[in-house]
């Protein structure tokens, strides 16, 4: 059994060589395992402080660094290495590891998937459980996005949340395995035959919903996907991009982030069904944000986000396909 690890790095060269070292314990845990460091163009001596880390901690057996000529996103990143693996004419990986930069994997993190994922034939993708420093848990597996789902994520009220709960984009966090939608890409374990079927991930997105984009596609051609919380990583959210995290000051959203939405909406549901779902986070926010102020509580989502989600939604309502 072999399995290749992904991890594209921007910018993070020390936070990388930190998820390599946690990633060592598993290269013993489960033969055939290597590990490929894609490099988005960082342009900051990323790549030859990386190389330099593995060559004076003995990983150079296992795991190896590719410069790409640009920073193309997430998915153009995890190709970078996914591409050629598949193309090679032996040796090909069984499975393939799409792992943060940002993140420290505990031990079985890699080995709980495999295993999980050789015992269940219809998985397709697999997740594990994602964490904070301090031990609380992130939710790291969820549901397909519905213009009720975006009611609701925009709402947040109380009684709208208990009444729309089969529409919740993200569900309470799970102790056991179970059967999701999709799965969040800074642990995410693929079957090859998956990208042989379905294709890579979509280069379109630069960041954000290219996983989601991922498991909406592979669920559609017939594969499962599993959450896994014996599969267990610190997750240190955002590091890379600044847009999501536990920052106390929230930033800005980046135009990127309204773009991969509008892709993700417009490709799987149409454009229709994405106009629905923008009415109803805009309108849900609107008014969650008019309690928000009676009711004297604290702002924390970014600043501007509802001007700028009418403002770039509106925009692509009134474009061309």
């Amino acid at each position: 059994m072999s399995v290749l690890v992904v991890i594209v790095n921007w910018r993070t060269a020390d936070l990388t060589v930190d998820c390599l070292r946690s990633l060592a314990p598993e290269i013993a845990a489960v033969p055939g395992t290597r590990v490929v460091v894609t490099d988005n163009a960082s342009g900051d001596g990323s790549v030859e402080r990386i190389r330099t880390s593995i060559d004076a901690n003995g990983w150079n057996d296992w795991a190896s660094v590719m410069p790409l000529e640009k920073n193309g996103g997430f998915a153009y990143g995890n190709n970078g290495a996914i591409r050629p693996a598949l193309a090679a004419a032996d040796a090909k990986p069984d499975y393939i590891y799409l792992l943060n930069p940002d993140t420290i994997a505990f031990p079985g993190a890699v080995r709980e998937l495999v295993k999980f994922m050789d015992e269940h034939p219809k998985v397709g993708i697999a997740g594990g459980r994602a964490e904070n420093r301090d031990g609380t848990v992130r939710r790291s597996a969820f549901r397909f996005h519905s213009p009720l789902g975006e009611l609701e994520n925009g709402l947040r009220l109380g009684i709208a949340s208990k009444l729309l709960d089969r529409y919740v984009h993200a569900p309470p966090v799970s102790d056991v395995p179970c059967a999701v939608d999709w799965v969040s890409g800074a642990s995410l374990m693929v079957r090859r035959t998956v990208f042989e079927q379905i294709g890579l991930l979509d280069e379109g997105y630069f960041m954000y919903y290219e996983e989601t984009d991922f498991c909406f596609r592979a669920k559609h051609a017939g594969w499962e996907v599993w959450y896994v919380p014996a599969s267990r990583i610190i997750h240190l959210v955002g590091q890379s991009s600044g847009v999501t995290g536990t920052k106390q000051v929230a930033k800005r959203r980046p135009r990127y982030w309204f773009d991969s939405r509008r892709r993700y909406f417009e490709n799987n549901y149409g454009r229709l069904t994405k106009m629905l779902a923008d009415v109803a986070w805009a309108s849900g926010f609107a008014v969650f944000n008019v309690l928000r102020a009676v009711r004297r509580k604290p702002r924390t989502d970014p600043p501007w986000l509802w001007w700028d989600f009418v403002r770039y939604n509106v925009t692509s309502w009134a474009s061309r396909q």
